[in-house]
Order: C-alpha cells, then structure tokens, then sequence
C-alpha cells in the first residue's frame, strides 16, 4: 500500500470513528477511546488503582450500605449503556463541595453536595453519565501521553510498574491527582456528548443534563466557590447548554417517555439533607 493510500485510509478510519461517536445507536460496538495512547488498559487500570486508593485516605467516603449501594447501581446501570472497556467504581465522598471527578481506570467520584444539588435522577444520572464517558473515552492517560505534566524522564517509571515510588516522591494526593486530570476543553466537549448519549441510552431524559448545568452555574453565581474548581469546566456554561440542546434534537431520537426521577432516589436525598448539619 502507498504512502497516498495509507493517508487517505487513515482519514477515512478517523472521519469514521467520528461518526460513530454521533451514532447512539452504536454504543458498546464502538471504540471512543482511539488516539495516541502510551497507557496500555493493564497499566490504566494500575495507575487508577494507586490514585483512587490516595483519595479514598484522605477524604471521607460514604458507607451507608444503602446509599453507597444506590449510587453504584445507577452508575452500573449507566455503564451498561456506554462504551467503556474498564470495570467502573464509584464512590460517594462526603462533602459539601458541589463535585464530581473521574480517575484513570474507570474511578468515579461524586460528592454528597451534588447529590443534593441534584433535583431529580435524571440530573443526577446526567452527571455521573459525563464522568463515565470520561472513562470510556480515556482521556486522562491521552491527556497524561500528551501532557507536559509528564515529561520523558517520568514516563518509562509509570509505565514500567514505578507508580508506588512517582506517588511518593510527589505525594499524589486527592488534590493533585484531580488537578493533574482536569481535562482540556477537547476533550470535556466530548464527554459532554458521549455522556448525553450514555444518559439517552439508559432511558433518562436527556433535558435533564441541561437542567444541571443550569443548577450549577446559578448554584455557582449565588454562593461563589460552592462548585469545585475540578467541576467548573473548561467549555462556558452557556456554550455547553446551546451544544448540548443542538445534539439532543440532532441525535437522539424521541421517545414517549423517559426516566426522570424514581421514589429511591427521594429517600436517598431526604436522608442526605436531613444528615446535613443546620
């Protein structure tokens, strides 16, 4: 084959790859996650491990069996329904901080403050669906790949199994590992549309992901600093809500109806407002 040939087949493979990232009805046959990758999963997965242990040290996870169950069966279910390739975790923290964030590996963390910001499960699903398609798509080890944050002196330790020492010698924390992970605008332009498709998929009213953004940004302008500076993302708010309007009536076909809140998720938030101090 060419040189020619093997252009025009590798931009046809993209354009390709693009399109089906446009395609509910492709999801789980498709790979969202192609580009440059020094990561292979095994090591995504070793990385992951390291990091979401150094969260769960030093900040307070929710072990009410019954919440902590509630949470992860909607992320189960979500997952069910993308294109991940990882076995998902996700974790409750309690905090006010309005927050969520996503580690290598399929590491999902959301925060008591936004479950309660949250006015239904719709809205709720719509967060932890965009934090999944973070997952999916892998963009914290494409980002680490192309990222100054890891020059070519630390690269080979992470890969070659020296995560234990790295985390050491810079004292990864849960601060700096979210930091190191707050994802360029590219790639929370996609997670925004693979995580709206996610969201369709598993039956939940797409306007919902709208509704949130819509609650966080008023959330943020009424209280500044209530929303975590890992939250606030890169794209303007009233940017992500004209995109995400226009890919709901592109995208998705309509439905009769949808999910939008359940009695379970009533009992989980009364429980978690009522445990909030006055």
């Amino acid at each position: 084959m060419c040189g020619a040939t093997v252009l025009l087949f590798s931009l046809a493979t993209g354009l390709h790859a693009a399109d089906n990232k446009k395609n509910p009805d492709k999801i789980g046959q498709r790979n969202v996650a192609s580009g440059l990758n020094r990561y292979s999963v095994e090591q995504e997965l070793a990385l992951g491990r390291q990091l979401a242990a150094e969260v769960e040290k030093q900040a307070k996870i929710v072990t009410d069996p019954i919440i902590a169950e509630y949470v992860n069966r909607l992320g189960q279910n979500l997952t069910r329904n993308s294109d991940t390739v990882f076995p998902m975790t996700f974790r409750l923290l309690e905090s006010d901080e309005i927050n969520a964030f996503t580690l290598p590996g399929g590491y999902v963390f959301i925060s008591t403050g936004l479950l309660k910001l949250s006015d239904n499960e719709a809205e709720l699903a719509s967060v932890i669906a965009y934090e999944l398609a973070h997952a999916a798509a892998r963009h914290a080890t494409r980002q680490a790949t192309r990222s100054d944050l890891i020059n070519a002196g630390k690269l080979p330790l992470l890969l070659t199994g020296g995560l234990a020492g790295i985390a050491a010698r810079q004292a990864l924390g849960p601060v700096s590992a979210m930091a190191f992970y707050h994802f360029s605008r590219e790639y929370e332009t996609e997670a925004d549309l693979l995580g709206l498709q996610y969201l369709w998929k598993a039956g939940y009213d797409p306007t919902a992901s709208v509704d949130m953004f819509e609650r966080v940004e008023s959330t943020e302008k009424a209280k500044p600093g209530s929303v975590s500076q890992l939250f606030r993302t890169h794209p303007r708010t009233a940017a992500r809500i004209e995109q995400t309007q226009k890919n709901i009536e592109a995208l998705l076909p309509s439905r009769a109806e949808h999910i939008l809140n359940t009695s379970e998720y009533e009992s989980i938030r009364e429980q978690l407002l009522k445990a909030s101090p006055k």
